[in-house]
């Protein structure tokens, strides 16, 4: 299997999701869109929930102590936030999205404008922030299989039809962002020789399921969580781990 096939592959999905769920969008009521956004958000948060639960990892907690787990994390979503919010990250997110619709898509009014990054960034977020993109990706490169971003492709392939139904066409050029993102893991994996310890990995899974609620939190309209500043903890988090398991 070539390299890089798996990201190819979950871009494919995200498209083909993302037409379909425009064309069935179109004929929905505005009340059954919301509905949908609202139960994407409810399923986001669940998903986020089971990803914090990496917490309790043995690996994780035997790398930097019982009471560990939860300050590294915390310590990754600060610096994380303060790294994001110095560059600007969530409003570069937006820039993006904005350019893209201006590209993209035939001049609109500016509802149909904030739809359209909305739509980017919130289905950006979720493509990218979770276990499946970083462990799939990583195992791409190191010519493990796509079997993990073959099952994340199914899952952002029906996760793309709901958002697209009503978000509209901003959902499919978050295409774009999986590529960039899970083409740069799937070099790192290829260039890495082997895979990153399962501490490492346990604190980006629980770190990334901190910022899934965060995007669930914005699905459901409760907080306008500027998740895409926050990225930078799922850095930020395995340097913390490395850190403290070295120093221990």
């Amino acid at each position: 299997m070539v390299r890089g096939a798996g990201t190819l592959l979950n871009m494919a999905t995200i498209l083909i999701g993302s037409g379909l769920g425009v064309l069935l969008g179109g004929r929905l009521p505005d009340r059954t869109r919301m509905t949908v956004t609202d139960g994407l958000g409810l399923v986001t948060l669940v998903i986020g929930g089971l990803n914090v639960a990496a917490l309790g990892d043995p690996e994780f907690a035997n790398a930097v102590g019982d009471g560990g787990t939860l300050l590294v994390v915390l310590g990754a979503v600060l610096l994380g936030g303060i790294t994001g919010s110095l560059l600007q990250l969530e409003a570069r997110m937006e820039g993006v999205g904005a350019w893209l619709q201006r590209r993209l898509t035939k001049e609109g009014d500016s509802a149909s404008r904030a739809r359209f990054v909305e739509g980017y960034v919130s289905a950006s977020l979720v493509f990218v922030v979770g276990p499946l993109a970083v462990l799939g990706s990583l195992s791409d490169g190191l010519g493990r299989g796509i079997e993990q971003l073959a099952l994340k492709s199914t899952l952002d392939g029906f996760a793309s039809l709901a958002f697209a139904a009503s978000l509209g066409w901003g959902v499919a050029a978050s295409a774009l962002s999986v590529g960039v993102f899970q083409g740069a893991l799937t070099l790192v994996g290829a260039l890495l020789g082997g895979l990153l310890p399962a501490a490492l990995v346990s604190s980006v899974t629980a770190t990334g399921g901190v910022l899934l609620l965060g995007v669930g939190l914005r699905l459901l309209n409760l907080k306008a969580v500027a998740v895409g500043d926050l990225l930078p903890a799922l850095v930020v988090a395995p340097l913390l781990t490395a850190l403290v398991s070295a120093v221990r």
